[in-house]
Order: structure tokens, then C-alpha cells, then sequence
């Protein structure tokens, strides 16, 4: 292998490590990667030639190959070198460009990335005899595929399309409560005076209004919107285009109430934004997590990776709102301003990237308030 670490080395591999790896055909892929396609702690998947609409979603488990299932599950198979239309419902795998041959002490995870989540398209990795999705085991040798479900909005994908983001990393490197302290002490993670650091970053739902808030979408006044929510039945979104659409044909505005507080209609798809601007500094990435997978009745952040330099001031961030993707579950349910809704778990980087999120690589959020998705116009 063409990296040369000491045995107690552990962390996110950086985007120089990611190269080596694809030099060192760790990473296998038949199409070179495209300039913009390794990212300060990941690296972006590519689709490959062919969709297959699925019965259902499924886990090949440890005897059994993606492609085993495929054939077994399969209605339908759809060329994508020129395009093709995802159905909202409908689930689809797609085998990816990229393949991996992994060292015995490097693992990977994998996260759909921030526009394919902003879209509502459900999207998770899975791979050969795999028993959890977006988990790769260390040492796995094999393709990997996408499993595809757009929720809310007909989307179209080609070849070399990418929905879904892979990090490497050697080792345990998640802060405990004492690090993840010392580090916000330090370089104050959050902008707020009490944040809660126990067992990672604590992040809330903000549900107060804001003067300065641009109006994307609907009728309500800049200062009222605290979010958005997806509209039905509307046109398809070509997932390559970007600044294509007119946020007010797919989404409207969500106003804050007097309460401070929003009812989540069952089922409907909710754009929102957390109260704290956070940072992740330069050797670090972080991931939002659940904050308890007991609370079933909604889902929090479809995208999960905060890159290194994300909302660093020194990258141009000053701070960066965490934007939350929610979807309610069979019931109402009421959020409130300030409910914690997540925690941002920080890790160790290997080393420190090249360059960070928002210097020079076609980074769409840094800075970022409450934003829709880069494929609508603002």
C-alpha cells in the first residue's frame, strides 16, 4: 500500500490519502475521478451504466452478493448513459464506478451528499454480504452499489451522477466527552457560551424568527421563514443541474409561529436549520448523528458529513448553520425551538487536507444560513 502509517496512526483519511489510495488501486475505478471529486475527507461516488428497479430495498447478508439479489429482485433494468427518470416511491439499485480493494486496517462509511439529502432522495451504499448499509467493513474487496429512493420529487440521474459520499478511516478516532471539551474550549465548535459537549455536539432546531433571513420560496416575509416543505406532484429535478429551478414550484415557505414551535404533518419532507452555527476545524471531520434513536417519530439529516473546515473562519466560514432535513413518521409531531434534534460527533483526521471545505473546490454551503439545495435558483 502506498501509505506509509505507524500502527497506532488512527483518523480520517485526508484527500492527498484518498488520492494514494486510488494510485495504489485501493480504490478501483474504470473512469478517471473526475477534478472535483475528492473532498477534504471524502470522496463522492459516481453512478455507474445501469439502473434496476426493485421490488424492495434488502441487505445481501454475509453469504450472499448484491448481484445475487438482483437477479432474484429486479423488475426492471434502465440504461443511464443518457439519462433516466427515478419514481418517487420506487426503490432502485444502482452499481457504482467505483469499487474498492480495502487493507485489513482501513474501513469506510459512507453518507448521502448535503444536495442529494436536500432533495429528499433516500440514498444509502451497500456491498457485497453486507449486514448494515453505509458500513464497509475493513478489508472488503468488491463493488459497491447504490440503493436509490427519491421521496418527494421525480429525479433524473446519468452515469457518473453522484448522490453519495465514502470517508476511510484507520482506527477509533472519535472525541469522548474530556477531547470533544477540550477541543471546543479551544476553538469553540459553537456559538454558544453552554454548549452541550457531552457525548458529542448537541444540535437544536431553530424556530424563531429572523430579520435577516432571505425569502426563497411562498409568500411569507424573509423574517418569518424558519424552513421549508416540499411541495407534491411537481416537476422532475435533474440532479446535475444546478440553479435550474424556481424554488416556489417545489417548495413553499414555512413561517415561525408565535410559539416558537411546528407541527410535522406525517410524512411531509421539512428543510430546517439549527439554532447554533457550528465549525469543524481544519484536523477534524465530523457526522451528525440521532440524537436518540428513540425518538422514532421523525428522521433528522438524510447527509451526514461535516467536511474539515466546514464553517471555519479561516475558510471563509465564521460559523455555518447545520441544515436539517426532516421527515415526520406516521403521527404528528410537534418540534419546539431549541429541542435538541441531533449531536455532531467530531473525529481525528490522519492529517490536516490540502484544502478545506470552501477554499477553491466547488464548495455550495459554507457560510450557509437556512438554504435549499444548490438546483434551486436564489
Amino acid at each position: 500500500m502506498a501509505l506509509a502509517l505507524a500502527a497506532d496512526q488512527t483518523g480520517i483519511l485526508p484527500d492527498r490519502m484518498i488520492a494514494a489510495l486510488a494510485q495504489d488501486h485501493t480504490i478501483r475505478s474504470s473512469v478517471p475521478f473526475a477534478a472535483d471529486q475528492i473532498q477534504p475527507a471524502s470522496l463522492d461516488l459516481r453512478l455507474g451504466a445501469t439502473a434496476y428497479r426493485m421490488r424492495a430495498s434488502f441487505l445481501p447478508g454475509p453469504h450472499a452478493l448484491v448481484t445475487d439479489r438482483i437477479s432474484e429482485l429486479a423488475l426492471h433494468e434502465m440504461a443511464l448513459a443518457h439519462g433516466a427518470v427515478l419514481e418517487t416511491g420506487c426503490v432502485y439499485i444502482v452499481p457504482l464506478i467505483e469499487a474498492l480493494a480495502l487493507p485489513s486496517d482501513i474501513a469506510a462509511s459512507t453518507n448521502p451528499k448535503s444536495s442529494t439529502g436536500r432533495l429528499d432522495v433516500f440514498t444509502r451504499v451497500i456491498a457485497d454480504h453486507a449486514r448494515a448499509f453505509d458500513q464497509i467493513e475493513a478489508g472488503y474487496q468488491g463493488p459497491l452499489y447504490a440503493e436509490i429512493s427519491p421521496r418527494t420529487f421525480p429525479t433524473l440521474v446519468r452515469q457518473g451522477s453522484r448522490l453519495s459520499q465514502i470517508r476511510f478511516r484507520r482506527g477509533d478516532a472519535v472525541l469522548d466527552g474530556s477531547s470533544l471539551a477540550e477541543l471546543n474550549a479551544r476553538e469553540r465548535l459553537v456559538d454558544s457560551l453552554d454548549a452541550d459537549v457531552t457525548s458529542g455536539v448537541a444540535i437544536s432546531v431553530d424556530l424563531a424568527s429572523h430579520p435577516t433571513s432571505p425569502a426563497r420560496a411562498g409568500d411569507a416575509k424573509a423574517e418569518d421563514i424558519v424552513g421549508y416543505r416540499a411541495k407534491r406532484h411537481t416537476a422532475l429535478i435533474d440532479i446535475d443541474r444546478r440553479a435550474g429551478y424556481e424554488a416556489a414550484d417545489f417548495w413553499e415557505s414555512v413561517a415561525a409561529h408565535r410559539s416558537r414551535s411546528l407541527i410535522l404533518d406525517p410524512n411531509e419532507f421539512y428543510i430546517l436549520a439549527s439554532k447554533e452555527a457550528v465549525q469543524v476545524p481544519p484536523d477534524y471531520a465530523a457526522e451528525m448523528v440521532p440524537f436518540d434513536p428513540l425518538m422514532g417519530e421523525f428522521r433528522v439529516h438524510y447527509a451526514g458529513f461535516f467536511d474539515p473546515g466546514f464553517g471555519y473562519a479561516a475558510a471563509g466560514g465564521g460559523g455555518a448553520r447545520a441544515v436539517l432535513e426532516v421527515r415526520s413518521h406516521e403521527v404528528p409531531f410537534i418540534l419546539e425551538h431549541g429541542q435538541i434534534v441531533g449531536r455532531l460527533m467530531y473525529e481525528r483526521m490522519l492529517s490536516r487536507p490540502q484544502r478545506l471545505y470552501g477554499q477553491g473546490i466547488g464548495s455550495n454551503y459554507q457560510a450557509q444560513g437556512l438554504k435549499l439545495s444548490k438546483h434551486f435558483r436564489t
